[in-house]
């Protein structure tokens, strides 16, 4: 019952939020979105989605306490000070708040989320042996997509069951594959070193969507990585060797966010004639948060601010590796809306918001729904 009241307090603050953000021009797409009718959506990834299945695995994780969630007073195991990209993109649909898996006693009849902050593309024994370490969770994506097919396995009677169940169903592949180049490059590796293991990351994430397609998923969408050279920890981390761009990120780090979207962009289309029956959709996660810099003033964020994480400590970016936010002691800032980076590698509710919504914009034409 107290998890019922939690989604139906937050939808109702959400659709408040929707209600008073997009401007005239967005709406049109926003309906188009809507007319795709999805009837459930499922979701597979890392914190960038994560509803709360790492805390599930990990009880006393940072994201279970405050200030994560501190915008409605409430922790739920969601990497940002409120709700996040799948929220939003859930509640446009007019769906409810995706349960996590993991928790299991929650309602999965509109979805399932899948997605474990931390997560990787490649199983961690495969990147183990290339001498990549610092995942928190062994969920990675196979893992996932195991889950899935545990529940599908429970949920349909027959293969032909499964298709015709999931043929209204909306499949979000990620963002994933991102923890697989973090934890490369935070563990010493080079940018160079790092480009050869796109191609794996792109072919695991191919042939999961593969998988979904077998089971029956008719409507996908493949997310690409962020402009990492503009996140926070990147930065503290990565400022003295490398150069700066217009928005004050990273170029070299920026590059290989550009070289990992072409590889998978590349893959999606030939996945696509594979599969002419099938619509898969790009999801330009880099191209939209670019968006949210390049207007970030016009959209409310503080333009002396915009690479600073609103909940952390010291340095140029407000961002620690040893001191991060939701240790004791460290601080947030005054009005979490005004930033766009929540806590050095994750995005703000405000800005999570701002992001689906142009996402949503950009790829419901491309989805074939059908207007009503």
């Amino acid at each position: 019952m107290a998890s019922r009241f939690k989604a139906v307090f937050y939808t109702f603050l959400v659709l408040i939020s929707l209600s008073s953000m997009a401007n005239a021009a967005s709406h049109p797409r926003l309906n188009l979105f809507r007319n795709c009718k999805f009837d459930k959506i499922f979701q597979f990834g890392d914190s960038l989605s994560d509803t709360g299945n790492l805390v599930h695995e990990r009880p006393f994780d940072i994201s279970r306490r405050l200030p994560y969630g501190i915008t409605y007073n409430h922790p739920t195991g969601r990497y940002s000070n409120g709700l996040i990209m799948i929220d939003y993109i859930a509640l446009v649909a007019g769906l409810p708040l995706l349960s996590p898996y993991e928790g299991r006693s929650g309602h999965f009849r509109h979805g399932i989320n899948f997605a474990v902050a931390g997560a990787t593309a490649l199983p961690v024994e495969t990147l183990a042996s290339k001498n990549i370490h610092g995942g928190r969770t062994s969920s990675s994506l196979d893992v996932q997509l195991r889950w899935m097919s545990e529940y599908l396995s429970s949920y349909c009677k027959t293969d032909y069951d499964c298709r015709d169940k999931l043929k209204n169903s909306l499949f979000m592949m990620g963002e994933v594959g991102g923890n697989d180049y973090n934890y490369a490059l935070f563990g010493g590796k080079t940018i160079e070193e790092v480009k050869n293991l796109v191609p794996e990351v792109v072919q695991v994430i191919m042939e999961a969507t593969r998988q979904v397609i077998k089971l029956g998923a008719r409507k996908i969408v493949i997310p690409g990585n962020l402009p990492i050279g503009c996140v926070p920890s990147y930065l503290t981390m990565f400022q003295g060797n490398s150069t700066f761009d217009e928005n004050h990120c990273l170029k070299e780090y920026n590059e290989f966010s550009v070289y990992h979207n072409r590889q998978l962009r590349g893959a999606i289309e030939e996945l696509k004639k594979e599969n002419p029956g099938v619509t898969i959709v790009y999801g330009d996660l880099y191209g939209a948060l670019q968006w949210v810099f390049s207007r970030a003033t016009h959209l409310g964020f503080d333009p002396n601010s915009l690479q600073k994480a609103c909940c952390g400590s010291g340095g140029d970016y407000n961002f620690s590796f040893t001191r991060i936010c939701g240790f004791p002691g460290v601080a947030m800032c005054s009005n979490p809306n005004k930033r766009i980076s929540w806590d050095g590698v994750h995005l703000t509710e405000q800005a999570n918001r701002y992001m689906a919504t142009r996402l949503i914009s950009n790829m419901a034409p491309m989805l074939q729904c059908q207007a009503s």
